[in-house]
């Protein structure tokens, strides 16, 4: 038998509508009340004052009362047996003040990694930062070890693997500082990196993002990346990846987006734009965040002299990566580029879709070939939805459409 049926036919209870109709008259009084009340309470929700809300409010109440009077039918006296727990008492809450950046770093079995950075995260010149690693449900001993030897850390634990890009979400909703920083867990950076990217930081007030200078763990004379640039066939590029680091782009502090693996976000713009776009789940997160960035009309730099050294797919793998780049190559255009560089560019975005299938196709037997196929027809299964976000972002762009073909690159 439901609650209802039990309460309507328990003779000791009222029937339900007597109730209500002696409240009526109350009901119609808490009405009018807010005409006859001054200026100061102008503010109040209007839903309250709606009938059919009046109406549900006052029939949870007679269910919630009814609900007590059975709970309180199941108590029981405690015996004399029963002990209770002694008082606990705390220390009184210290004042903290909030660190000028926070530096997250996503992990995933990435224990045998996690040493090198920390420790190199503790030689930073520049000390007023914190330090948060988000772990994504790590099978190795990756919590262990940061619980065992690095109490300064703060320690997020997923419950289930959620991707880099939430871990990423997660670890700047916790952040305190006003610079959020990621950082790859393999990645290795210098003492000075975080003291330079923050003089970046500070002397550009329109960037919303500041770029290391990432180079190779195992050649550490090449770049991986000088951050990141957009063609206009569409496809991210990592500028200057394997040169021989000459100083070459040091004097270019101009850049499309950063590279996700080690870049400074200002925190106002991450939580104006949301974050990374968490349908991604990982590979061009970065450069689809620094797309809205520059449409709503923000920079992106680079600091030369904020020098990480980074191992490639330490983290990932080839197949991994080639199904992602493919799919979210398609995702990042849909969103955000305007219409009419659209139409200018569409042959070269042809082209280089065309290019990369064609690719994959002669390389049909490989994992990572196969991966950027299925890759690519996920991104067009998916436009729908992506469409969908495009019709916010583009709407709220901050930057003419010939201000942003300047920004594309050819090569």
């Amino acid at each position: 038998m439901s609650e209802s049926s039990d309460l309507s036919t328990n003779s000791a209870q009222p029937a339900p509508r007597q109730p209500e109709k002696k409240r009526a008259p109350r009901i119609q009084q808490m009405r009018k009340k807010p005409a006859e009340t001054n200026a100061a309470e102008a503010h109040r929700n209007p839903i309250v004052l709606d009938e059919t809300y009046s109406g549900l409010r006052e029939r949870n109440r007679v269910v919630m009362r009814h609900s007590i009077a059975l709970n309180l039918d199941a108590f029981r006296a405690a015996s004399e047996e029963f002990t209770p727990k002694p008082l606990r008492t705390y220390p009184p809450l210290r004042e903290t003040t909030a660190p000028f950046a926070s530096v997250i770093v996503p992990n995933y079995n990435g224990a045998r990694h996690l040493p090198i950075v920390l420790d190199a995260l503790r030689r930073q010149t520049f000390q007023d930062f914190e330090v948060i690693v988000v772990d994504d449900a790590s099978q190795d001993e990756s919590v262990a070890l940061v619980e065992a030897r690095y109490p300064d850390v703060r320690l997020i634990v997923n419950r289930r693997n959620a991707g880099f890009v939430r871990a990423c979400n997660t670890g700047a909703a916790a952040a305190r500082g006003r610079m959020i920083v990621l950082l790859n867990n393999d990645t290795e950076p210098e003492p000075t990196w975080l003291e330079e990217l923050v003089k970046t930081f500070v002397a550009h007030p329109r960037a919303a993002m500041v770029a290391s200078k990432l180079l190779l763990f195992d050649r550490r004379d090449t770049l991986h990346t000088t951050g990141d640039m957009l063609g206009v066939d569409g496809l991210p590029r990592n500028r200057g990846v394997w040169e021989r680091d000459e100083g070459q782009y040091d004097a270019a502090p101009a850049i499309f987006s950063g590279c996700g693996g080690a870049t400074a976000y200002r925190r106002e713009v991450w939580e104006a734009l949301g974050g990374f776009d968490e349908d991604f789940w990982m590979y061009l997160e970065d450069v689809d965040f620094g797309f809205r960035a520059r449409l709503a009309g923000w920079e992106a730099v680079f600091a030369p002299r904020a020098r990480v050294y980074h191992r490639l797919s330490a983290s990932g793998g080839d197949a991994l990566a080639s199904y992602y780049v493919g799919r979210n190559t398609i995702w990042l255009l849909a969103k955000n580029m305007p219409r009419s560089l659209l139409r200018r560019n569409a042959l070269a975005i042809l082209r280089g879709q065309l290019a990369m299938t064609l690719d994959a196709l002669r390389h049909w037997r490989g994992e990572a070939a196969r991966a950027r196929l299925r890759g690519q027809l996920a991104g067009v299964l998916g436009l729908p939805r992506q469409l969908q976000k495009r019709r916010v972002i583009q709407p709220r762009r901050q930057i003419e459409d010939e201000e942003l073909a300047r920004m594309l690159v050819t090569k």
